[in-house]
């Protein structure tokens, strides 16, 4: 049986940079379940989005290190490695994902596809007419390689995050979403524009340099959603 050369060559390549990211280093020593943490933590510091009191919703959740962040933010004083503070927590956190993650102290989890309209309903149930702080979104879809039809993949996941911030954000609430450079990339900034008084797209130190992902952040919804008193 012959053995794909390259393919081998490419996995060798990224289990090294894997095993000597100081990001893989950092969250193994801080007990986060992913690196990713980390780009949500600079996002976080950089515009102070994430404060203890608020209602976060998770979009794309799994393994669970965004969370994490978030829980500890929440807790800070009583946070610990591993990511599950012990005692009181002030806040709210409702993650979502297709994939299953080990619960985490204090997170309400639903698993289902964000796109299904049951799924949807569950989270607005979760939600139950609360105004939401802040929405992050770490979705993507899985890729072809067809770069057409992952761009159209990847443009309806974030409209339908940014729906779900419009329905259901406080005024000054928050969109973080990930996103992709690429075809249809300007639309999505544009239509963050388009329902956002402040955007930034921002490419934290700890996405990899060959990653063509970024993250866009929407400030301020320029209209109130439907589900939300606009005197909050």
């Amino acid at each position: 049986m012959k053995v794909k050369t390259k393919s081998k060559k490419v996995n060798k390549a990224w289990l090294h940079d894997h095993v000597t990211d100081p990001y893989v280093k950092l969250a193994q020593k801080e007990g986060y379940r992913a690196r990713a943490a980390y780009k949500l933590k600079e996002i976080d510091e950089a515009l102070g989005l994430i404060k203890p009191g608020q209602l976060v919703v998770d979009l794309g959740a799994a393994p669970g290190a965004w969370s994490q962040y978030i829980r500890r933010k929440f807790a800070p004083k009583q946070a610990g490695i591993g990511g599950a503070a012990s005692g009181q927590l002030d806040g709210v956190i409702i993650a979502l994902d297709l994939l299953d993650f080990e619960p985490i102290d204090g997170v309400t989890f639903i698993q289902g596809d964000f796109r299904e309209d049951a799924v949807l309903r569950q989270l607005h149930e979760a939600v139950n007419g609360r105004a939401v702080d802040v929405v992050v979104s770490d979705m993507a879809p899985n890729l072809s390689g067809i770069e057409s039809s992952d761009s159209a993949r990847i443009e309806h996941l974030v409209e339908l995050a940014v729906e779900f911030a419009q329905e259901n954000l406080k005024p000054a609430g928050a969109l973080v979403c990930k996103v992709f450079h690429g075809s249809g990339y300007s639309q999505l900034v544009e239509l963050f524009q388009k329902n956002f008084r402040v955007v930034k797209p921002v490419k934290p130190k700890a996405s990899r340099d060959k990653s063509s992902e970024t993250f866009l952040v929407g400030i301020g919804l320029k209209s109130a959603g439907k589900n939300v008193d606009s005197t909050e």
